[in-house]
């Protein structure tokens, strides 16, 4: 999953240190227990996008 980006002068910076860039991994809490969003099937990858995160 690739966001877009949509501010040139973000879009070079991070042209310019893609060799230092690594993954990171998204968890979540499901059912008590948290998860790595990645190991999520289609159906649960869909459901986590159209969450409403809160701020405190």
């Amino acid at each position: 999953m690739q966001t877009e980006i949509k501010e040139p002068q973000t879009k070079n910076l991070l042209s310019q240190h893609k060799d230092k860039r690594t993954k990171c991994l998204v968890y979540t809490r499901v059912m008590g227990y948290h998860r790595p969003v990645e190991s999520f099937n289609i159906g649960k990858k869909g459901e986590h996008k159209q969450r409403t995160h809160f701020k405190e």
